[in-house]
């Protein structure tokens, strides 16, 4: 089954099962997944019944939610779709990143598949969208290198970091990042107790702020 076919309720509730986990391991429980999609309990039990009837989820009551290896796919896909569609506006149609969620949230569920094939061809196949997440291959593989966060981050004298993603939660946090060019890619250094950015500026963070930046050593 494509899928379009499915409805967007449908998609919404896969994509969002897949993403509680997908950075902080957490379990897709109901009241998780109705606090990510702002439902009531009640429509989501209801809605998870639906999906383990459908042969997409592996739901019973007062249980963590498991995907199915046809609910995975789908949502692996949906997921493909929203990162491309990110990257598109950014990289062609000049959106900031913080700009691009809600709007891909909206187009994701509209877009043919052959669409979303076009858009990754003229981007020249990304593997990581604005914010650094993973694209997953058209055949559902997801790539993600080994991160912690800043907030966690022990570093000796010396140590330099690539930052690999930055969570894309609070569009009011990546604008104040883009401004002091805090983005995927940057190499922070460590030293006299701090880091810098590569033009030698202070990074100052609130242990918030540094929770939502991923980072990898070099």
């Amino acid at each position: 089954m494509p899928l379009s076919d499915l409805s967007e309720s449908t998609q919404n509730y896969l994509k969002t099962i897949w993403a509680i986990s997908e950075w902080s391991g957490d379990q897709a429980t109901t009241s998780v997944i109705a606090a990510r999609t702002g439902n009531r309990l009640s429509s989501v039990s209801d809605a998870l019944k639906r999906l383990s009837s459908a042969g997409l989820v592996d739901y019973h009551p007062y249980q963590p939610v498991q995907l199915t290896e046809s609910g995975r796919y789908y949502a692996v896909q949906m997921v493909r779709r929203h990162r491309l569609i990110e990257t598109f506006l950014v990289q062609v149609l000049g959106y900031t990143w913080d700009q691009v969620h809600d709007e891909a949230e909206s187009l994701e569920h509209a877009v043919s598949d052959f669409m979303v094939d076009r858009m990754d061809s003229v981007l020249g196949h990304p593997v990581r969208d604005p914010h650094g997440d993973p694209i997953p291959t058209p055949t559902g593989e997801v790539g993600v290198p080994t991160m912690l966060t800043l907030a966690v981050v022990s570093p000796a004298e010396g140590t330099r970091l690539v930052v690999e993603r930055i969570s894309d939660d609070d569009p009011a946090l990546l604008r104040r990042f883009a401004e002091i060019e805090l983005t995927p890619g940057v190499i922070l250094s460590y030293s006299a107790g701090g880091f810098t950015l590569p033009g030698g500026q202070s990074l100052k963070l609130s242990a918030e702020d540094a929770a939502a930046v991923f980072v990898r050593a070099l």
